[in-house]
């Protein structure tokens, strides 16, 4: 027997796909409570992100690729007993860009952020970072002192794309090896949910192509003979060999995060959701090459709990779309073309 329509409730609708103030794709910080800030190295392709919310706000997080680079993730599990973060931090360097986050959480207890233990201040700043070591070395990645530099650089009003922060020297396209592969970056998108704001970060430097899930055209991928994208997965069916080099060589970063209410295990169960926007725009995503990493925020400044399946109906959509304006934004590094430059 079908419900009594009249007893049904109203039925709400996604905003569209853009900055609320309508312009752009939109940004991170449309989420109120939170600071974007980006560090690049001055004479290597590689960088870091830092999200600052020094309120502490409620995190979660999911991590699909198999070769992950990350710190303080445990933390977040639901059952573990620390259910706020001050900050996160998406950085390149492969394992030495960790030290990243040594910096932000001295910037933020120099500044009294983070639980109090004493007379000590501890900010709790999970962190992930990709590879980009193929194109710079370990005295270049980044570090405590980049990580207080993205602090410094920190803003509400943060809009920088492409080759920024952990984007500088994010690429893509690499199955089929690193000489075939195209810029990756930075990119953001946000919506409205009902009342809430729903937005993604993403460093976009997947092994796999980035494609437009809307008409599968690859935007950036794997090079073929005449230096256009196409697609690697097709490639490698037509008999067309596997790159060599590639364990560890790649990993996309995220972070999805929401004004709305939500208990640490609704925010783990939105990074988990989240994923599904990279799988949309990635092909093929989480291999054993990448070390792909989803953050959720949920700062709750909106004061209303919040609606887990509209926001995880939009979820996907929103990371995909951050993904899609990653590679728009890109900009060409030597030998390595950008979606702009076709």
């Amino acid at each position: 027997m079908l419900p009594d329509s009249s007893s049904s409730p109203p039925t709400k609708t996604l905003g569209a796909l853009r900055h609320p103030s309508g312009a752009g794709a939109g940004s991170l910080c449309d989420v109120s409570g939170l600071r974007v800030g980006h560090y690049q190295h001055p004479d290597a392709p590689t960088g870091c992100t830092v999200v600052l919310c020094e309120q502490g706000v409620v995190g979660g997080v999911d991590v699909r690729g198999a070769a992950p680079g990350t710190r303080e993730t445990d933390l977040l599990r639901p059952e573990n007993t620390v259910s706020v973060v001050h900050g996160l931090v998406l950085s390149g360097g492969s394992a030495f860009g960790l030290a990243a986050a040594d910096g932000v959480m001295r910037w933020l207890a120099e500044r009294g952020h983070g639980f109090q233990v004493g007379q000590a201040h501890v900010p709790i700043v999970p962190a992930a970072v990709l590879f980009d070591l193929w194109l710079h070395d370990a005295a270049t990645a980044p570090d405590a002192n980049a990580g207080r530099a993205a602090c410094d650089a920190a803003s509400s009003t943060q809009q920088a794309r492409g080759n920024v922060g952990a984007g500088r020297g994010a690429t893509v396209g690499k199955l089929l090896g690193v000489s075939r592969a195209m810029k990756g970056g930075v990119g953001m998108a946000s919506l409205r949910v009902g009342h809430a704001t729903l937005a993604a970060l993403v460093a976009v430097n997947a092994v796999g192509d980035v494609v437009d899930p809307r008409t599968g055209t690859v935007l950036a991928g794997s090079r073929g003979q005449d230096g256009r994208p196409r697609s690697s997965v097709q490639a490698l069916l037509d008999g067309e060999p596997l790159g060599r080099g590639l364990a560890g060589s790649a990993t996309t970063l995220g972070v999805i995060a929401t004004d709305a209410c939500l208990t640490k295990a609704q925010a783990n169960k939105l990074a988990q959701i989240a994923h599904d926007g990279l799988a949309r725009s990635i092909q093929p995503v989480h291999t054993v090459m990448d070390g792909d990493v989803m953050f959720s925020l949920a700062t709750g400044t909106l004061q209303q709990p919040g609606d887990m399946a509209m926001l995880g109906a939009a979820a996907a959509e929103v990371v995909a779309q951050a993904v899609l304006d990653a590679v728009r934004a890109a900009r060409a590094l030597p030998g390595l073309p950008a979606a702009a430059d076709f």
